[in-house]
């Protein structure tokens, strides 16, 4: 399965940034920190226009981590640059402005957990580490345990798995990192899998037992229309758009549908450190 995923992805592989020779650790850390949970076409116009302003986590450690939300943009999930600026500070102070390469001190840095290490330990550095996605133990659920989806997060099992499949050199280790995931994201798809392109058909027990439904446990869905992180994302947006305070007004001109949404959005951002309440009912972006 190994060489069949590998060889489709030297031959398919899409042209990314943060895989080409060129791209530094770094990039490929902000490039981990950006896609968590936002697809690739979002990614890439601020992601370039990030590494433009900050192309060293020094750059970035340097200035506010307000300037790191506001440079987030619309990508969502605004406590990923909050915790990538923590991580650009603490690589600064601990490493000398240098990622480091070792799975441990990767997975010490905030905003950092099992599969973001072994990412950026794989990509950045042809380390040899299992890296388990959404998209590789999907792939990994189908064509080795037939199962449509795999669990709502990481398992024993799945780890047993993809450590069995793991190449013993490591930067073939790295490579099959790389290949799995994109299986998983553009062909081995959770809603439209394209079996037909599948170099991993002819192994693949979900299409050998006919494609059985999943039958677990419910799986969420991703809502956003009238939710708590859509009022968050339109407070957000006010006081990313403005240098300086912003009086309550225009934060509650922002979110009218529900206003004990709104002040429970607005508490939240508070409490999560990325807003700061100041004199006379005033709100900005945390510094």
């Amino acid at each position: 399965m190994v060489e069949r995923v590998v060889d489709w992805f030297r031959a398919e592989a899409r042209d990314l940034p943060w895989r080409r020779s060129d791209a530094s650790a770094w990039a490929v850390m902000v490039s981990e920190f950006m896609l968590q949970q936002t697809p690739v076409n979002r990614v890439l116009p601020v992601y370039e226009a990030w590494l433009d302003r900050w192309p060293t986590p020094a750059a970035l450690a340097a200035e506010p981590v307000s300037e790191a939300v506001r440079a987030w943009g619309r990508l969502g999930y605004p406590r990923r640059a909050q915790r990538l600026h923590a991580a650009a500070t603490a690589i600064e102070e601990a490493f000398d402005g240098v990622v480091p390469d070792a799975y441990e001190d990767l997975w010490a840095l905030p905003g950092v957990g099992e599969y973001t290490a072994g990412a950026i330990a794989s990509f950045a550095y042809q380390k040899r580490h299992i890296v388990l996605d959404t998209n590789v133990r999907r792939v990994l659920a189908r064509v080795v345990t037939g199962t449509e989806f795999p669990a709502a997060a990481t398992t024993p099992q799945d780890r047993r798995i993809a450590t069995a499949l793991l190449p013993d050199a490591a930067p073939d280790a790295a490579q099959w990192a790389a290949a799995s995931m994109e299986l998983g994201a553009v062909v081995c798809t959770a809603r439209s899998p394209r079996c037909d392109d599948c170099p991993a058909l002819k192994l693949c027990r979900w299409v050998a037992d006919g494609k059985p439904a999943y039958d677990g446990p419910p799986r969420r869905g991703q809502t956003y229309e009238g939710t708590d992180r859509q009022a968050r994302g339109r407070l957000l947006a006010v006081l990313r758009d403005t240098h300086g305070p912003v009086p309550r007004e225009e934060l509650e001109a922002a979110w009218t549908r529900d206003v004990t949404q709104r002040e429970r959005a607005l508490a939240s951002l508070m409490s999560d450190g990325l807003v700061t309440e100041e004199e006379g009912e005033m709100f900005a972006l945390a510094h």
